[in-house]
């Protein structure tokens, strides 16, 4: 090895190389690691809720106090230009509609989609039947628990998912009086269980 000249200092070969025990990083640094990694892994797997575009139009509020719901099931609906357009204004009422199977398919009666005054000649009838879409084998479950001695198809909500219309349609069977009396009543224990916890 030549010598260093006058005024150098030359430094031992491997000087800069770090030793294994240096190049282990400290348990704080670890743990911020382990953090990110999983807050990766977080952003992949969770639902992205900002695009996540259900939005409510109307909901029955009468149904679940005057039936029983036992099923339920979300089915699209065939609509109009119109009565899309009336239903992005919630220009639309469930209280006295229904399903109804017919010829193997399954039926929207008694809906009120109101008309679109912008629609002119073009509009549609507020209250026409509107077919669901619905899969055969739900069709055939959903008719078979139809035909059931005092069962009836409900619509309960309607909203907008992925930019079309929902409807969620439930088989329920009517409540006699005293069973509407023990739902207002478990209503209001609930309600008064919700007001003493905000209390607190």
């Amino acid at each position: 090895m030549a010598r260093p000249k006058k005024g150098q200092f030359r430094l031992p070969l491997g000087f800069w190389r770090a030793s294994p025990s240096s190049r282990e990083a400290s348990p704080a640094v670890e743990e911020t690691r382990a953090t990110a990694k999983n807050q990766k892994r977080s952003k992949k797997t969770a639902p992205d809720r900002e695009h996540d575009n259900e939005r409510a139009i109307a909901e029955n509020r009468k149904a679940r106090h005057n039936y029983l719901v036992l099923d339920t099931l979300e089915c699209g609906i065939v609509l109009v230009g119109s009565e899309v357009k009336s239903l992005r204004e919630g220009m639309v009422s469930l209280d006295e509609s229904y399903g109804r199977v017919r010829d193997g398919e399954v039926w929207l009666l008694g809906c009120d989609i109101q008309e679109y005054v912008e629609a002119n000649r073009f509009n549609h009838k507020p209250r026409r039947p509107r077919k669901l879409l619905l899969h055969r084998r739900e069709i055939r479950r959903f008719a078979a628990q139809a035909y059931q001695s005092g069962l009836t198809l409900i619509p309960l909500k309607m909203y907008f998912k992925g930019g079309r219309a929902k409807l969620l349609l439930g088989v329920c069977r009517g409540r006699q009086k005293h069973d509407k009396r023990e739902a207002m009543k478990k209503a209001e224990a609930r309600r008064d269980i919700q007001r003493a916890t905000r209390r607190r």
